[in-house]
Order: structure tokens, then C-alpha cells, then sequence
């Protein structure tokens, strides 16, 4: 995983466990176009398969995080068939589905403007933390479009009935209303205190076991909006045996007991 295999992306990875992905087109504000979206399904594949790294940080170079797509993608767009804009739609809903499933912890750091696509992946990450300021919007109904790929992973972030106020006005809103529905976690002032916040949630995530956060994330998409019946406690408790007797569950309740670190602590 080297920054020389991309063009338009820049991925770094340290031997502590962390990798950055960073959108690298800060001329035009980071928008998606075809070769954006494969290098960043590509990126996320990668980091994905790779049980050393523990967490990803996903930022956008320059003054914004992600304007969402590329003027001239969308102009090639109407020129296609039907097929041909299913086809590069599902590589998008892809990439977003790819970031979405990582079994490392994912953390957005927001900056400027992340709007359509761009808020899209906030919501597919884990975390969010957005920069005071940062402007949001889903703008497709004002191109006579609608956020369809990105919506599964906003309308689970921020609730239906936001989700349908937001992508029906296409109104503009800053990191703390992101904040007050849910597609930010965190707000920040300054560029030192989004340095703070980066560096305790690397903390908290470091001193996690990798395959309990893993499960822990594929529990949430499992357990979301399921009736809550005997089946479903059947499969939870199923969940956290599995937890008890696996080598992490047995090595956290020892370096607990025996007040230690566990052995994936820093």
C-alpha cells in the first residue's frame, strides 16, 4: 500500500496499525468522478484485508472535504444510456458499500464542504469530526436527481424524516446542525483541537480488541431495526458466547483480572 498506486488518492499506512486515505483533487474540492470512485474502492479493498491496520482515517486535501461530483462527470453522465449510468452509479454505491462493511474503525475528519457524495461517505464512515463552518447539502433535486446511492448509509446516520427534509429542500446546513441529527459525532473550532480529537479516538480504538470492534460493527448492521423476539436474543446470545470463548475474549478478561494491558493495547 503505497501513495505511488494512485493518482487521484494518497494512502499512507504506519506500522502502529493506522492508515489515512486522503481525496487528493483539491483543485476542484475533491469531487468524485469514475477514476476517484475505483481508486477509492480499491484503497478501502485493500485496507480491508489487512489485519494489522486497526483504523482508517478518511480526509479530503485542501479546502474541502469532498464537493460531491465532478461538473464535467456529470456533463459525460447525460450523455450515456440507461445502462451505462447503472453501471458507474453501482460503482459508486460500491465504493460507499465497501467503506461501509471495513471491519476497522473508520473516522471522517470534515473540513469546508462535503456535499452529495461527499456527505454520502461521511455517513458510510463510522465517526465523523467536521471543522466549524463545514457546509453540507444533498443537491440532487436541484438538478432534477435524487441521492439514491448515497441514501442507505444517510437515512441509517441521520433517520428517515431528516433524510426526507434534507433531500427533498436541498437546504444548506453547517457541522452543528450535522451534529444535532447524527451525520457528525464531533465539532471542532480549530485545526489543533481536530488534532486532539483525531488523537483520542486513535487512543480509544487502539485499546479495543480489532476482531470485537469488527464484530461489534457487523452486530450493529445486524441488529438494527430487528423485531426483538426470541430469535433475535437467540442470535445475541449466540454473539457474545462466541466473544467469551475466543482468544481476544479469553485474553481481555485475564489482563483485567490480572490488571495488565491486553496484548493489542499500545
Amino acid at each position: 500500500m503505497r501513495d505511488s498506486e494512485y493518482d487521484l488518492i494518497t494512502l499512507e499506512a504506519t506500522q502502529e496499525g493506522l492508515a489515512v486515505v486522503t481525496l487528493n483533487r483539491p483543485d476542484v474540492h475533491n469531487a468524485f468522478n469514475a477514476e476517484l470512485i475505483a481508486e477509492l474502492t480499491d484503497a478501502f479493498h485493500a485496507i480491508a484485508d489487512q489485519p494489522t491496520i486497526r483504523m482508517m482515517i478518511l480526509r479530503g486535501a485542501g479546502k474541502s472535504f469532498s464537493a460531491g461530483a465532478d461538473l464535467n462527470w456529470m456533463k459525460l453522465a447525460a450523455t450515456h444510456t440507461r445502462d451505462d449510468n447503472e453501471r458507474d452509479a453501482m460503482n459508486l454505491a460500491e465504493m460507499l458499500r465497501t467503506l461501509y462493511e471495513m471491519p476497522q474503525m473508520t473516522l471522517a475528519l470534515v473540513q469546508g464542504a462535503a456535499m452529495g457524495g461527499g456527505a454520502g461517505l461521511v455517513a458510510a464512515c463510522d465517526v465523523a469530526v467536521a471543522m466549524a463552518g463545514t457546509k453540507f447539502r444533498f443537491s440532487e433535486v436541484r438538478l432534477g436527481l435524487t441521492p439514491a446511492t448515497i441514501s442507505p448509509f444517510v437515512i441509517e446516520a441521520i433517520g428517515p424524516r431528516w433524510a426526507k427534509a434534507l433531500f427533498t429542500t436541498a437546504e444548506t446546513f453547517d457541522a452543528a446542525y450535522a451534529e444535532k441529527i447524527g451525520l457528525v459525532q464531533y465539532v471542532v473550532e480549530t485545526d489543533a483541537e481536530m488534532t486532539q480529537m483525531e488523537e483520542h479516538l486513535a487512543n480509544l480504538v487502539f485499546a479495543a480488541a480489532p476482531g470485537a470492534v469488527a464484530d461489534c460493527k457487523a452486530l450493529v448492521r445486524d441488529v438494527s431495526g430487528v423485531f426483538i423476539d426470541r430469535e433475535l436474543s437467540q442470535d445475541t446470545s449466540k454473539r457474545i458466547a462466541a466473544r467469551r470463548v475466543s482468544d481476544e475474549g479469553k485474553e481481555g478478561i485475564a489482563a483485567f483480572l490480572e490488571k495488565r494491558p491486553p496484548s493489542w493495547g499500545k
